[in-house]
């Protein structure tokens, strides 16, 4: 009973610690992971391929409330690999969780897919619910993140109310994307919430913004005012500014993620790698997807 699964990494529109309204969007970067059942076994052993000693109890629980909700509480091992960086606001763990769910479903022999595709036996959006579960019963979620697990599992933006883990609405993008990426790392758990609260009025104002499908925009006015409210600098998303259709802190930090859209005829994310290339750090160029994560081999 072996099952494979790749899930996106994601960017931040809205960060959801303000109001528990928040938005983002998937990218083309996969966390994917292997799942082998044992009917035998009564426990799940982990292992994270960038980071062996890291703390498997996420894709552990992923793997247990699976099989304990779609089979018959089998155990197992789950294996992880990941081009997105660990601790650095691109949604590793939703990543992970999102895959792991999947790979059990596909080790149980499970149809997964949306929920107008009647042969579908789990849809995506209720694997998504499931790892949003397991995060927050891990402790490596402050929220929940159910908008960053929406984006990792469906692709496009999402906009959710993760205080219902709702999505309220979802929007295909095409961006061309550049990520900043500093030496430090920052842990979505460790997030002071309480000066989050304090720039509640503009996480509301970014809301609006993405309501109206100016995603762009809203980018840019929470990247300034959760840098603000979490002590990072200001200065790439000011450099970001004149060369970029968005810029925004990713999630609790560090990284820093700048979008040009196709349309934006001043957007030139060639000439911010050069500014954003003399900061330490690594730069990564990639794009939006929008079709999400994928159980089995291929999507």
């Amino acid at each position: 009973m072996e099952g494979r699964a790749a899930a996106l990494g994601a960017g931040t529109v809205l960060n959801a610690l303000a109001t528990g309204t928040g938005a983002a969007f998937g990218l083309d970067v996969e966390t994917r992971a292997t799942v082998e059942l044992d009917s035998e076994a009564d426990a799940v052993e982990g292992t994270i391929a960038e980071n062996p000693d890291g703390d498997t109890a996420l894709v552990e629980r992923c793997v247990a409330l699976a099989t304990d909700r779609w089979g018959d509480g089998e155990g197992g091992i789950v294996r992880t690999d990941s081009d997105v960086p660990l601790a650095a606001g691109l949604k590793s763990s939703s990543a992970a969780a999102n895959a792991t769910v999947l790979a059990t479903c596909d080790a149980l022999g499970l149809a997964v897919g949306d929920a107008d595709d009647p042969a579908v036996d789990v849809t995506r959006l209720d694997a998504c619910r499931l790892g949003v579960r397991a995060a927050r019963e891990a402790g490596v979620t402050v929220t929940g993140a159910f908008d960053d697990a929406t984006a990792s599992m469906l692709g496009g933006i999402c906009l959710t109310d993760n205080g219902e883990d709702r999505l309220r609405a979802r929007d295909p993008v095409d961006w061309d994307v550049l990520v900043w990426t500093p030496p430090e790392r920052a842990y979505s758990a460790d997030a002071d919430v309480e000066r989050c609260g304090a720039v509640a009025s503009m996480a509301d104002l970014v809301a609006d913004l993405a309501e109206e499908g100016r995603y762009a925009e809203a980018m840019t006015v929470n990247g300034l005012a959760f840098s603000a409210a979490l002590g990072f600098e200001t200065d790439p998303a000011v450099e970001a500014m004149p060369r970029a259709s968005g810029v925004s802190l990713s999630g609790t930090g560090p990284s820093v993620v700048a979008v040009a859209d196709a349309t934006d005829p001043d957007a030139d994310l060639d000439a911010l790698a050069e500014v954003w290339g003399d900061r330490p750090g690594t730069l990564r160029r990639t794009t939006t997807r929008n079709d999400g994560a994928y159980a089995g081999d291929s999507p």
